[in-house]
């Protein structure tokens, strides 16, 4: 795995929002990667409207709603970290972009995000016959990229976010529908949750990823659930993400992350690197002492695993 940058990503200005270029500081020296013109993929999930609503609003620096910012060069931003993704994609990549983008639908920004470039990403590779599993590790919901593939078979989405949290929704009982029923699974961690309680629902997650057998992995790589992060309660150990790259690289041939959350500076470029390390089967380079969780939340995820287990094992052997 490489990491594929562009300095167009740093062009999005934010002012004083969590969601700032300084969050790739760590990175800025990093060779230009040649990618493919972003805005030639957005229709695979985004609506004309949506995207014209994108220009005019960064050609005017207006906010798309109340936590989501342009500037005058949102949009050509935004387009770079689809054309990255979409590079990840082909080439089994690590994006380090930003805006972020899971949060985003195929009509409306939401959440810091303008376009979902994960789920572009992805749409680019089911167009090509693949099967796709989303694992989305960012300690919010995905719900944008959810809402996309919620009745598409060919499409795994897993995500572990905290609960309740933004943007509200992630509950168990969310499992897809017509065609796609099955294919959502929704693991809500609930505050305070540590590395124990994130691995006991990874293994719940591994058979179900086994078993379904995707030709590529995506991963919705946010760092926003380690212990230090302003905007969550969760407190997973940097080395929770180091063990997530080894265990993806060590059972899947295919595999690109694209980079969502994580807004404490000092910590995210840690965290990107304990990923990135672990994908490369290479020595951990930020080790922490791992995290558990206190008996009441233990007792919550519990109900919460028992929960979806009950809505998934008519889906898959489990």
């Amino acid at each position: 795995m490489n990491y594929i940058f562009r300095s167009e990503c740093l062009q999005h200005f934010t002012g004083s929002h969590p969601e700032c270029a300084e969050r790739l500081d760590a990175f800025r020296n990093l060779p230009e990667a040649s990618i493919p013109p972003g805005n030639d993929y957005l229709q695979l999930v985004h609506s004309s409207d949506h995207i014209q609503k994108v220009k005019a609003a960064s050609a005017q620096s207006l906010p798309m709603d109340g936590d989501t910012m342009t500037s005058a060069q949102s949009f050509e931003a935004a387009c770079a970290a689809v054309g990255a993704s979409v590079m990840a994609a082909e080439t089994n990549g690590f994006a380090l972009v930003r805006p972020p983008g899971h949060h985003a639908y195929a009509e409306r920004a939401s959440g810091f995000c303008l376009f979902n470039s994960i789920a572009i990403a992805t749409k680019h590779l089911t167009r090509q016959s693949k099967k796709v599993m989303i694992l989305d590790f960012d300690g919010h919901l995905g719900d944008g990229t959810s809402d996309i593939f919620y009745q598409d078979p060919n499409v795994l989405f897993c995500s572990l976010h905290q609960f309740p949290a933004f943007p509200g929704n992630g509950w168990f009982d969310e499992i897809g529908s017509g065609s796609g029923e099955g294919f959502t699974v929704n693991l809500p961690l609930p505050p305070g949750s540590g590395d124990d309680i994130f691995w006991k629902g990874m293994s719940f997650i591994k058979p179900i990823a086994l078993n379904f057998n995707p030709d590529v992995v995506a991963v919705s790589a946010g760092f926003d659930a380690h212990h230090s992060d302003p905007l969550l309660q969760l407190s997973l150990s940097l080395n929770t993400y180091y063990r997530c790259g080894t265990w993806l690289s060590s059972h899947f041939k295919n595999v690109f992350a694209v980079l969502e959350g994580g807004y404490n500076l000092n910590t995210l470029p840690k965290a990107i690197h304990q990923f990135y390390y672990g994908m490369n089967q290479l020595t951990e380079p930020h080790p922490e002492s791992p995290t558990t969780s206190d008996i009441s939340t233990q007792s919550i995820f519990e109900r919460n695993l028992q929960g979806l287990q009950e809505k998934m094992k008519g889906y898959w052997p489990i």
